[in-house]
C-alpha cells in the first residue's frame, strides 16, 4: 500500500449516501430505537432461545441477527441493497452495519461481532463519552471555534460538539477510513454541516490550535491489536497518553483538553494517573480528573495481561490552557 493511499480520505458522494438516507428515515419512521451494550451482554442475549433470528428491526440492526426477507419491507430491503450493507446467511441475510440511539440522532457502526481491523465501535463507552462532552460543552461559556475530535470512530463526539457550537470548525480525525466514511455518513444525517473527517495518526496531519480537544481513545490490550480496541503501551495507557501529549503542544489559549478513557488499577494504585502527574508537574496547566465509573469490561480480568489487576475504571481527563 503506497502512502497516498494510507492517507486517501473517504469519498462519501451524494449519491452514495441517498441509501443511508432512505434507511435512516425507514428507521425513523418506524420509531426505531436501539442501545448498544457491551459485546459480553450483546452475546448473552444473542444466545437465548428464540433470538437466533432477527423478528424486527431492532433484531436486524440492533443485534445483528440474521433475518429472512419477509421481516422488512422492500422498500428497507432495496435500500440496503444500494448502501452495500447486505450479505447472505444460510438461507436468509445480515445486516453489515448496526444502527445505534444516542439522543435524538441514529448512528450507524459496525455490525456485531467487530472481528475486523477496522471495525468501528460503538456502545457503553460512548454514551459514557457522551455525556462526558455534554457536561464539558455547558461548563464551556467562551468562544470556540475550532475543535477536534481525536478518533473520531463513528464520529458521536464530533457530531456532538458541532450540533452545540454550530459557528466552530470541528474535525473528526482517524487513522481508519471506515471510521471517517461513517463520521461522513452520520454527520450528514445529523445535519452537522460543520464536521470535517481528516485522516490523521493524532494530530499530525492537522495543523494549528484547538480551544476543544475531545477523544475516547482505544485502551484494552487486544491481541490481535483491532484499531477500535487496542490502547497499546501498559495495559493499554499508550494512546491516551499519546493523546495528552499531542494535544499539550496543540491547545490554544484557554483550550481544553477531555479525554475519556479506561485505566487498569494495579494494586490499588492508578498507573494511568502517575504518568498524567509527571507529565502535567511543573506545568501551569490547570486540570481535573475523575473516576465516571470504576468497573468497567470486568471479563477482561480472567486472562492475559489484566490477570493481575484490580479492575478497569472508566475515567476523564480535562486539561485547560490558561488564557
Amino acid at each position: 500500500m503506497t502512502d497516498t493511499q494510507m492517507h486517501e480520505q473517504p469519498a462519501t458522494s451524494k449519491h452514495s449516501m441517498e441509501p443511508f438516507r432512505l434507511l435512516i428515515e425507514a428507521l425513523r419512521n418506524a420509531d426505531y430505537h436501539f442501545i448498544t451494550v457491551t459485546p459480553a451482554s450483546h452475546a448473552r442475549v444473542n444466545s437465548r432461545p428464540g433470538n437466533e433470528w432477527a423478528q424486527d428491526l431492532q433484531g436486524i440492526f440492533g443485534w445483528s441477527r440474521p433475518f429472512k426477507r419477509n421481516v422488512i419491507s422492500s422498500e428497507l430491503f432495496e435500500a440496503m441493497q444500494a448502501a452495500d450493507i447486505l450479505e447472505s446467511y444460510q438461507d436468509g441475510w445480515r445486516s453489515r452495519i448496526r444502527v445505534s440511539t444516542l439522543g435524538d440522532q441514529l448512528f450507524i457502526h459496525s455490525a456485531y461481532p467487530t472481528d475486523e481491523a477496522d471495525a468501528v465501535f460503538f456502545g457503553p463507552d460512548t454514551y459514557r463519552y457522551a455525556n462526558a462532552i455534554e457536561a464539558q460543552l455547558r461548563f464551556e461559556t467562551g468562544q470556540l471555534r475550532r475543535a477536534v475530535d481525536i478518533g473520531s470512530g463513528a464520529g458521536p463526539g464530533a457530531i456532538l460538539v458541532a450540533l452545540a457550537r454550530p459557528d466552530a470548525e470541528v474535525l473528526a480525525v482517524d487513522i481508519n477510513n471506515r471510521a471517517l466514511r461513517f463520521t461522513q455518513i452520520n454527520a450528514e444525517m445529523a445535519e452537522a454541516t460543520n464536521v470535517v473527517t481528516q485522516h490523521s495518526n493524532l494530530l499530525n496531519e492537522v495543523e494549528g490550535e484547538f480551544d476543544l480537544i475531545v477523544s475516547n481513545p482505544p485502551y484494552l490490550v487486544d491481541p490481535t491489536e483491532r484499531a477500535y480496541r487496542h490502547g497499546g503501551g501498559p495495559l493499554g495507557a499508550g494512546l491516551s497518553l499519546s493523546i495528552l501529549d499531542a494535544a499539550l503542544e496543540r491547545l490554544a489559549p484557554a483550550g481544553t483538553l477531555l479525554l475519556y478513557t479506561g485505566v487498569a488499577m494495579v494494586d490499588s494504585r492508578d498507573p494511568f494517573l502517575e504518568a498524567v502527574q509527571a507529565r502535567l508537574a511543573g506545568t501551569d496547566m490547570i486540570w481535573r480528573y475523575r473516576e465516571m465509573d470504576p468497573d468497567v469490561f470486568g471479563e477482561e480480568l480472567e486472562s492475559g495481561v489484566y490477570a493481575q489487576t484490580d479492575r478497569i475504571a472508566a475515567v476523564t481527563l480535562t486539561v485547560t490552557r490558561p488564557a
